[in-house]
């Protein structure tokens, strides 16, 4: 059977491998705060995530192309090979990281994973001189910049619904807010398909485009369907470790806290959805939530739980570019 194909065949498997993992892995940051606070139970909430997740991944496709070429131009390799060999490798980084942080129930980050992976392993086959510097840069931009804005418009939310639910009955404002975060968490849900299920999306396209089986930007919308069921699958299976970690070790959450911190992290994701602009679903929930705690109570929010997040954030990128370029020499020995 001829080596490119058996390649192509390899990088499917393994992205929608990857596309199951990233939703047992993040199906977390879109339920974790209605399963926190009982607005809706571990199961309806995980039924709910996996069929939103899988109809937001059907919606959009721009998030899609932006990673199909702004991080590398598939259109340069003149051997397929090293093509296809740079996308299997980033995949199986990818795919190794998440379950490490996930076996640790830390909330990394998928999207900084990939990103950081593809960009290790076409380093590591052809130079720095590989990469798109341009849009690779966008899309880090996009990475570092939506965390603070989540962080803000999560204080923001939670000031405004603070100043105007001030006066009255609490149990009531509990009870609607838990009733409103059904609302939320799909829409969240939603939300995070939107973005995060184009990953696997783009890196298909990439890999087609860069064997030759594919010669424009747009997405097969075989890929498109594969890609939404995988991660719809996987949301299903849920992340339990981590819905602990955003769900209740962060701070300790109320309906109107977790109504603002999902209302703002959709919104967040839905922004840069339309901006074409992969961003970490991981990064923004968390980064929401802390807003929200921020603006009830400062030390409300348990900042040591935070920094350990915030760590497994910065070094998600360059680990994750190393263990890709590794992999990449351990493939070229071998293929």
């Amino acid at each position: 059977m001829d080596m490119l194909f058996i390649l192509i065949v390899l990088v499917v498997i393994f992205a929608l491998a990857f596309d199951f993992i990233n939703g047992f892995h993040d199906t977390a940051n879109a339920i974790a705060t209605s399963v926190s606070t009982k607005a809706l139970p571990p199961k309806v909430a995980i039924a709910m995530a996996a069929t939103m997740n899988f109809v937001g991944a059907l919606t959009f496709t721009g998030v899609a192309k932006s990673v199909s070429k702004d991080i590398v131009d598939p259109f340069q390799f003149n051997d397929e090979k090293i093509g296809l060999m740079i996308v299997l490798a980033a995949l199986l980084s990818g795919i190794a990281w998440n379950l490490i942080t996930w076996y640790y129930g830390i909330p990394s980050s998928s999207s900084h994973a990939i990103i950081g992976s593809i960009a290790g392993a076409a380093i590591s086959a052809a130079g720095f001189g590989v990469l798109n510097y341009e849009g690779f840069l966008k899309i880090v931009k996009a990475l570092i910049i939506s965390p603070f804005v989540a962080l803000a418009v999560g204080f923001i939310i939670m000031s405004i619904f603070a100043a105007v639910f001030k006066n009255f009955n609490k149990t009531k404002t509990n009870k609607g807010f838990r009733t409103f975060q059904i609302f939320t968490a799909a829409l969240q849900s939603f939300s995070h398909g939107t973005n995060d299920a184009q990953k696997a999306m783009g890196i298909i396209t990439l890999a087609l485009i860069a064997g030759g089986y594919h010669t424009t930007e747009g997405i097969p919308m075989w890929v498109r369907v594969a890609a939404a069921l995988s991660m719809g699958i996987g949301t299903s299976v849920g992340g339990w470790k981590i819905i602990k970690t955003v769900g209740g070790k962060i701070m300790k959450l109320q309906p109107v806290n977790g109504a603002a911190a999902d209302l703002s992290s959709a919104l967040i994701i839905f922004t840069f959805t339309a901006l074409k602009l992969p961003v970490s679903t991981t990064h923004v929930i968390s980064s929401a939530i802390m807003g929200v705690g921020s603006a009830k109570r400062v030390k409300g929010v348990k900042w040591g739980v935070a920094r350990r997040i915030v760590m497994t954030w910065i070094i998600t990128l360059p680990v994750s570019a190393i263990i890709a370029a590794i992999v990449y020499q351990i493939l070229n020995l071998f293929i």
